[in-house]
């Protein structure tokens, strides 16, 4: 009966690898065929790049047959995503690229070679379906085999070996070629450096141009970061109040449009002609047409509370409310930044009068000195020499220096950690990971036991009635269930895993998004792959360990690998349900529609819902794809059908991600590393690589022959001897292109940016790409400079001319000075109507010293707000 019952539970592997396989074939056919019915109908959801309402933002539509879209996007050149997105993108897609390279002919040799190796005359008892193509169906009196699955693991870790420096050489052009591109080389970005733990001594502007005047070229600027204290709160409180006035006005326009419709239907009723019924006709005011009462209106919070409440609280007029509230807060910001300006930006004050500059006259200034700086060079070469070079004599001074920073990438609330507690953070967060990753345990074991859950109603009388059920049901619950619930867990994840990242110190967001994606891929490898490994392999021999349990060895040699049943379906359900769901993205179809309606109330929402970048984040997409590789690689050998499976699901990430980062996504160039996510992607690989051959060299040690002793121990050796080779191997690499992961190396200095410091103007070698001979020439689009900013039509107090500039282009640059110490007031962004109020309102808050404009916005007579163009104040920081 047990015998039976066992069979049952085997034979159900191929039971729940069916029942996944159709059932994601049939959502994703659903979801395709949605997507190619819905696309030319959907474009600003489905191509919003090609109505982008900048031209230089706006790329080609996609051009392609209602029913051959899938052959033109595959004949899309990918090298076109550089163009578009820039290096991080391009490199995504070139790292899918390189997988399906990597994995074709490992799928077809190991379907060739090792499927009937293990299958053919030589099946295990009570094996059927699947379990027959898996390592441990050899049986002993055939244990020579196991030599095709040594000779194929070094044949396709040698294969690995070639593609990872082919694409790491690749990468190492592809970087240099960004770095040295004239558009990105003379961005204040490519040229500006952060420095943290700056000692007293050097923190003031003529100590750091002394300190790097030793570089080439010297220092352009530095900005010393202060602490602003309440100024960042009440520039919050501003941009607020704007927001709400942009909300308020509109909602005045719409109430306005719709008595003016009501007042014409009574006047066309009565039959009166007369001027009086016109309500065109001295419309100065709002009230005109819109009653007091009829006002947008609010209530102030009561007392000490920070938020308002229904029915409790004074209510106020929302439009007269906020420009006063405008006015407030732009006048006490006036007066800090006045006090910056005469406090001096560049040094720190002698407030003792002593002649000297220490910690006690720091902390008696209004706004005190961080210990960081932003320094921007005059040449991009020494940049680059500046990071790479030791700065200070003392421990841990000035250790800590960023390159490629921009404004709107810096967390300014992380600028100015002392080093010691900055580094006793990091012990914390990491500490606090390790935690994390041991208490995560035990949801995600639980999800290993459901994925073979056969096992245990064998095994657990109260749990035979699963055994009863038909065997699609004990597929779904096998085969659909476990991924979901392991995809919901790992949704949570990364929002702990930012705030560990933030918490520690990191002064980046780009920063950020990099150690995000190391620790969120350990959490995957261990949770969502060794720990749903062990427990289902464990769980599977259960009833046989217990009933024998001298047989442990054996018998973990032969259910282990039975576990990829569990990673078939993850398999398929990432490259047919997650691919086709990212296709027709159903939720953010629904989303765009949802939010144009409830949100789309103002000219401003309404142009972030249609035209607003969507962007990746980089740390949780890039873990997701590399726990596929270490998946793949893992059971490459132990079940090959795992290869071909792979390689597909590669290829329709390959397709989609090309379609999503030509057509929808866009990545600005301030958050572009220029690729630094790519290296850590073939580290991952290497990781994919040692879980293979340490499984593999386990179990080559587990097998037996028929006289009880190790039967493939030669193997074993060998998978050592392979273990030790990658080791050596992952070494050379890192060590050859790992210096040139990061800097720049002096001989392109000659092709860099050099900031004529005589003339005012920018040189730069013309066959800056041709020189560099290695590799291919991915063509760069010009991209602006990341701190440029678009309010271009925004007058300016006095006290802005110390931040600000002109760019290249003409828009305004406020270099590295603090959101808060800078920037003006947001433009009130008010749509204009036929009834001309919008202008009216315009005219109003100016009076109320407001900046406000109708410019790229109109609202139709039912109340609608349309853009024709973004709003004036485009760029932020």
């Amino acid at each position: 009966m047990s015998g039976v019952s066992q069979q049952t539970a085997k034979s159900a592997t191929t039971a729940t690898f069916v029942t996944a396989l159709v059932f994601n074939a049939a959502v994703f056919g659903i979801e395709i065929g949605l997507f190619t019915i819905l696309r030319p109908y959907f474009k600003q959801v489905y191509e919003r790049r090609t109505l982008a309402p900048v031209e230089k933002d706006r790329v080609k539509p996609f051009e392609a047959g209602f029913l051959t879209w899938p052959i033109a996007l595959f004949k899309t050149d990918y090298r076109d995503v550089q163009q578009v997105n820039g290096p991080d993108a391009y490199l995504f897609v070139r790292f899918l690229r390189m997988m399906i390279r990597v994995l074709l002919p490992i799928w077809f040799i190991s379907w060739a070679v090792l499927m009937p190796v293990t299958s053919v005359n030589n099946s295990t008892p009570n094996s059927t379906g699947l379990d027959r193509f898996i390592f441990g169906n050899i049986s002993k009196p055939h244990n020579d085999r196991f030599a095709a699955h040594i000779i194929l693991a070094y044949l396709f870790t040698f294969w690995i070996y070639w593609n990872i420096r082919r694409e790491m050489q690749h990468f190492t052009t592809v970087r240099q070629l960004h770095l040295i591109n004239p558009a990105h080389s003379s961005s204040v970005q490519a040229n500006t450096i952060l420095v943290t733990g700056i000692p007293t001594k050097y923190l003031s502007e003529p100590a750091l141009h002394q300190l790097y005047s030793h570089l080439p070229g010297g220092v352009k600027k530095v900005w010393l970061n202060r602490d602003l204290k309440e100024l960042p709160s009440i520039h919050d409180r501003r941009l607020a109040a704007c927001g709400k006035l942009e909300s308020a006005e509109t909602s005045l326009l719409s109430t306005a449009a719709k008595l003016r419709r009501k007042a014409l239907k009574k006047a066309n009723g009565a039959g009166d002609p007369s001027p009086s019924a016109d309500p065109e006709r001295n419309v100065a005011l709002a009230e005109r047409l819109v009653p007091r009462d009829k006002r947008p209106s609010h209530r102030l919070p009561a007392g000490f509370m920070p938020f308002s409440l229904p029915l409790i609280g004074e209510e106020v007029d929302t439009i007269d409310w906020c420009r006063q509230e405008i006015a407030a807060t732009t006048g006490l910001l006036t007066q800090g930044r006045q006090t910056l300006a005469d406090q001096g930006l560049s040094s720190p004050e002698d407030v003792n009068g002593d002649g000297k500059v220490d910690k006690n006259d720091r902390a008696k200034q209004p706004y005190p000195l961080l210990n960081s700086a932003f320094v921007t060079f005059n040449q991009q070469i020494a940049a680059h020499l500046a990071v790479n070079a030791l700065t200070h004599h003392e421990p841990y001074c000035m250790a800590d220096r960023y390159l490629e920073v921009s404004p709107p990438d810096v967390i300014w609330g992380n600028l100015g950690l002392n080093p010691y507690e900055k580094r006793i953070r990091m012990v914390v967060s990491y500490s606090a990971t390790a935690a994390l990753i041991i208490f995560w345990a035990i949801p995600v074991a639980f999800v290993g036991i459901i994925s073979n859950i056969e096992g245990l109603c064998v095994r657990e009388s109260w749990l035979a009635w699963l055994c009863k059920l038909p065997s699609p049901v004990i597929g779904i619950i096998q085969g659909i269930l476990p991924p979901v619930l392991l995809a919901v867990l790992m949704m949570l994840l990364p929002i702990v895993l930012r705030l560990l990242g933030r918490f520690e110190g990191i002064p980046t967001r780009t920063g950020l998004e990099l150690s995000l994606m190391t620790r969120y891929f350990i959490f995957q490898v261990i949770h969502s792959f060794l720990i749903v490994t062990l427990s289902s392999g464990i769980f599977a021999a259960l009833p046989s360990i217990l009933a024998n349990p001298s047989s442990v060895a054996g018998l973990l040699a032969q259910y282990l690998p039975q576990a990829s049943t569990f990673f078939l379906t993850y398999i398929l359900l990432q490259g047919l349900s997650g691919v086709a769901g990212g296709f027709l993205s159903a939720v953010g179809l629904i989303i765009y529609y949802v939010k144009l309606f409830i949100l789309g109330s103002t000219p401003r929402a309404v142009y972030n819902v249609k035209y607003a970048p969507t962007t990746v984040a980089w740390g949780t997409l890039f873990p997701t794809i590399t726990l596929l590789v270490v998946i793949t690689f893992a059971y490459s050998i132990i079940s090959p059908v795992i290869n071909g499976l792979a390689c597909f699901t590669f290829f329709l990430f390959y397709l989609l991600y090309k379609y999503l980062f030509l057509y929808q996504y866009t990545q600005p160039p301030s958050a572009d590393t220029g690729g630094l996510f790519f290296p850590k992607a073939i580290q991952h690989v290497f990781v994919g690589m040692y879980v293979q051959q340490i499984c593999l060299c386990a179990l080559f040690f587990l097998v037996e022959n028929p006289d009880g002793k190790r039967g493939a121990l030669p193997e074993g050796v060998l998978m050592i001897v392979l273990i030790a080779l990658t080791v050596g191997y992952q070494a050379i690499i890192n060590s050859s292109f790992g210096p040139l992961t990061k800097a720049l190396p002096l001989s392109h200095a000659h092709q860099t940016f050099k900031h004529d410091v005589d003339g005012g103007s920018g040189s730069h070698r013309k066959e800056t790409v041709e020189e560099i001979d290695e590799g291919p020439s991915p063509t760069d689009k010009p991209r602006a400079s990341s701190s440029e900013s678009g309010a271009e039509h925004a007058p300016r107090n006095d006290y802005d001319d110390v931040f600000f500039a002109r760019g290249p282009d003409g828009a305004e640059d406020y270099g590295f000075a603090q959101p808060a110490a800078c920037l003006p007031q947001r433009i009130v962004w008010i749509p204009d109507d036929s009834l001309g109020l919008g202008r009216e309102e315009v005219q109003a808050n100016k009076e109320s010293s407001v900046k406000a404009t109708t410019q790229n916005a109109k609202m139709d007579e039912h109340g609608n707000v349309e853009v024709t163009g973004p709003p004036v104040d485009l760029a932020k920081f």
